[in-house]
């Protein structure tokens, strides 16, 4: 089940500041919470960078909203209170959301400047793209949202270059790829590998750490439509006997089928599938085969900067 937008939030945290008390956010999420009757499992999901839940990262940008429209007051650092204004809103029993802040000129005022460095010439409404654009979204959901698609667009763009190069290229990206993620020594004695591309279905071979304690053995398979099947595992698994290997990773830029996957739960040989997606993804995290075209920051405030003596 979805978890209610940003929006949805604003009533209900009002409705816990009514009493004029000044409390810190901490102490009444819980409260805000049980008053959107939201679950266990909504509670407990992430936004995609992982570093909050949904759930509090959306009750923060209300709280960041109310504050700027003048219905809350934060008096100290980490402590909020309603205002006036806030107790006439609640009296109102009209529905509190972006629509009903833009009302205040202090509203008004932050979304213009947090849009007046994009385009000083838009209007005041044109300036609230940010609501036009997706209400249930909070700014950073969005940036979060928009990054997600242009990874996914890069990603495509990554398995098509794949596929338009040879076998002996992707090859060599498996071991790159292997040696990005911390596996192996040199480039060079890697490298070595590649004389096992004809040996019993084996395309390269890295050492599992940088002193070779173990070594792992890869199959990369360069497919566009064609599904790895079980068939292709057991071979592989059987050139991993020839060579007495107990760890291997199967490659594919295509995907695996169903008993491809149950039949690696199956063997006590340790086989780790890639399939397209996930390389992708791997490639995009460990920065290869890409470059950085433009980095953006998000900045909070540093609160032990102002803390006083």
């Amino acid at each position: 089940m979805p978890i209610p937008d940003y929006q949805a939030f604003m009533t209900p945290l009002l409705q816990q500041l009514a009493d004029g008390k000044t409390v810190k956010l901490k102490e009444i999420e819980s409260d805000v919470y049980n008053a959107l009757c939201l679950t266990d499992e909504q509670l407990h999901q992430r936004i995609p960078s992982g570093k909050q839940t949904y759930a509090y990262h959306r009750l923060g940008w209300a709280k960041t909203y109310l504050v700027q429209a003048g219905l809350i007051e934060q008096p100290k650092r980490a402590f909020c209170t309603i205002t006036e204004i806030g107790k006439q809103a609640l009296v109102s029993g009209k529905k509190i959301n972006n629509q009903y802040l833009n009302q205040f000129s202090e509203f008004i005022d932050f979304k213009t400047r947090s849009n007046s460095q994009t385009n000083t010439n838009e209007s005041v409404t044109e300036l609230h793209n940010l609501d036009n654009i997706n209400p249930q979204e909070t700014p950073e959901e969005l940036i979060e949202s928009a990054i997600s698609s242009i990874n996914l667009n890069l990603s495509n763009d990554i398995l098509n270059a794949i596929l338009n190069s040879s076998p002996e290229f992707f090859e060599n990206l498996v071991i790159d790829l292997m040696l990005a993620m911390g596996y192996g020594g040199s480039r060079k004695d890697a490298g070595q590998a590649t004389q096992y591309t004809q040996d019993g279905g084996i395309d390269g071979i890295i050492k599992e750490d940088k002193l070779g304690l173990d070594m792992i053995y890869l199959q990369a398979k360069r497919y566009k439509d064609k599904t790895v099947g079980r068939p292709d595992i057991q071979a592989f698994a059987g050139a991993l006997d020839m060579h007495r290997a107990k760890k291997g990773v199967f490659i594919t830029t295509s995907n695996f089928s169903k008993e491809a996957k149950e039949y690696v739960g199956m063997i006590e040989k340790r086989i780790v599938l890639v399939d397209g997606e996930q390389l992708t993804e791997l490639m995009l995290t460990h920065d290869l085969g890409v470059s950085t075209k433009q980095v953006f920051k998000i900045k909070t405030l540093d609160t032990d900067y102002f803390l006083e003596d």
